[in-house]
């Protein structure tokens, strides 16, 4: 990567100012090391004005265009609404720049297909996809405790995803394009497998979901690899935020998200606390990935989850968007993999 300036900072544009952009602000500017934003954009320009005014050096703009465009922008950390990433990365692309563009990468197979295709122009990665349970500490330990073969080959996959409460104007398809999508990313990683095929059955709601929502639903993937996965999405379950996952293989078994890292004895009672948010739940996640995104970018590499994994991911989503508006199995339709994602 050639930086446009001299800085041994990475000067990083924050596209969108929302709850996750706004973080992403807050993490470089007073965690990580490496980097400093310079730019920030939304639509909303007075929130985008409140957001760059405690950042020394920081400029609000409502055009992701012109931020990219400025001499001082190396690298670009994508945050707005899914809709709005294809331009945004598109936009990248032309000024080549590096970006971190946080999932989906596109709402839909489609639109993510063209941006595999315009990344694949350009013959080298210029994306990372912000699929963050990779970083995770304990998802990390699986995948290396699986990469050394002890356990087997793996055979099933239990997920599970819960959240307090589902967010205003959050529907039933959304359970699978924006929960599950965690599921279908890790699902593939963990596994080293693509999936093939979904199928989405439906419980009996939950009195806690709002009228118009299927929740819980029950998720099965189906691999190229023989291995077949579940995922329990349930965004209502009242009590926390929960994610586990347990592998089943030849040769034993491992679960990770149990979160009982403390376990107090009082008073005739024993127990923990559960996360009540992503952002506790994924706090130390979310850190490390930026980290390795600046570490990366800054030696002019690009490493992490790549733009075929978001397209996979959306390819899935979609197909499990089908599965459970339509019923049945429903197969993931995949364009073959470019030589760039091997």
């Amino acid at each position: 990567m050639t930086q446009r300036g001299t800085s041994e900072e990475l000067r990083v544009a924050v596209i969108g100012t929302g709850r996750m952009g706004a973080d992403h602000v807050r993490r470089i500017h007073q965690v990580i090391s490496g980097a400093r934003v310079t730019a920030v954009v939304d639509v909303d320009a007075e929130r985008a004005k409140a957001v760059a005014a405690p950042v020394a050096g920081c400029t609000a703009y409502t055009d992701p265009a012109a931020a990219m465009a400025a001499a001082d922008v190396d690298a670009v950390l994508v945050a707005s609404p899914g809709p709005a990433h294809e331009a945004a990365l598109l936009t990248a692309f032309e000024h080549d720049l590096p970006v971190l563009c946080e999932k989906p990468l596109t709402p839909d197979a489609a639109s993510a297909l063209r941006v595999l295709q315009a990344e694949t122009g350009l013959g080298r990665r210029r994306v990372q996809v912000g699929f963050m349970r990779r970083y995770d500490a304990e998802y990390m330990k699986l995948k290396s405790l699986l990469g050394t073969g002890q356990l087997g080959r793996p055979l099933l996959l239990h997920n599970r995803h819960r959240n307090v409460a589902s967010p205003p104007g959050f529907s039933s398809d959304m359970l699978i394009s924006d929960s599950v999508a965690h599921e279908t990313d890790v699902t593939r990683w963990l596994l080293g497998h693509e999936i093939t095929a979904v199928t989405v059955l439906r419980p009996r709601p939950s009195a806690n979901a709002p009228d118009d929502i299927q929740d819980p639903q029950f998720v099965v993937f189906e691999t190229d690899g023989g291995a077949v996965a579940d995922v329990e999405i349930f965004v209502n379950c009242g009590f926390g935020y929960q994610v586990q996952a347990e592998i089943v293989c030849e040769r034993g078994t491992a679960r990770v998200g149990d979160g009982h890292a403390m376990v107090t004895n009082m008073a005739g009672r024993w127990g923990g606390t559960i996360a009540q948010d992503y952002t506790d739940r994924f706090a130390d996640a979310y850190d490390r990935e930026l980290q390795t995104w600046v570490d990366a970018t800054r030696q002019g590499e690009v490493t992490g989850p790549s733009v075929w994994d978001g397209y996979a991911a959306a390819a899935v989503c979609e197909a499990g968007v089908r599965a459970l508006e339509e019923g049945g199995r429903v197969e993931v339709e995949l364009v073959e993999r470019p030589a760039l994602y091997r």
